[in-house]
């Protein structure tokens, strides 16, 4: 499955609130379609499934691209769960979302493909690379560039800035003081019930 591409608030409506997809609120609280309305008991697998759809359409992930994740999660000393969270968390195009350099995920992502971020001076442009402690995120000295993220910084997509961050919004630099902790992760999920859904895959 590739990346997704079509109406952020159908999404939004069938799988609830995900903060790095879109800013928008649906009008409706149910889902979309004929029958959203009226939707039966959801079995076991359709909650696992809905879980881990949330992990997709909010990072902008990949189905393959997921899968890695679980598997290199599955290979640390800690949670399962809680470390694919700061995996994807630590993602790129996340962290320049959580520093509010951009109001979604998407638009992170756009930043980053087009050369405006920086890692330690040196441009970057990789959404999926892992940030690590210590390192200095900033938005590339061109004029250009500075202007998209003093425009977004107006409309930042979530109001508060983690505590494994700090962001310099003068100098347009922030810092990865260390991984993020569970209670800072934004998306509403249940992460246990993604690393049963992939249990047999992985």
């Amino acid at each position: 499955m590739s990346r997704y591409r079509g109406p952020r608030l159908r999404i939004a409506r069938r799988l609830g609130d995900l903060p790095g997809l879109t800013r928008k609120s649906p009008r409706r609280a149910y889902p979309p379609g004929q029958h959203g309305q009226n939707r039966r008991k959801r079995s076991e697998y359709a909650i696992r499934l809905e879980e881990k759809q949330k992990l997709i359409y909010n990072y902008g992930i990949s189905e393959s691209q997921l899968l890695r994740y679980v598997k290199k999660a599955r290979r640390s000393t800690s949670s399962t769960g809680q470390a694919l969270l700061q995996l994807l968390e630590m993602r790129l195009d996340n962290t320049v979302f959580r520093l509010g350099m951009a109001p979604t995920i998407p638009a992170a992502r756009q930043l980053v493909n087009h050369g405006h971020v920086t890692i330690n001076g040196k441009v970057v442009s990789i959404p999926s690379y892992q940030c690590k402690p210590g390192e200095e995120i900033s938005v590339k000295s061109k004029e250009r560039s500075q202007e998209i993220v003093k425009t977004n910084l107006q409309y930042p997509g979530l109001a508060n800035i983690p505590s494994h961050l700090e962001f310099d919004k003068n100098k347009l630099v922030g810092k990865v003081n260390g991984v993020v902790e569970r209670e800072w992760v934004a998306l509403q999920i249940n992460e246990l019930l993604v690393v049963e859904f992939y249990s047999r895959k992985a």
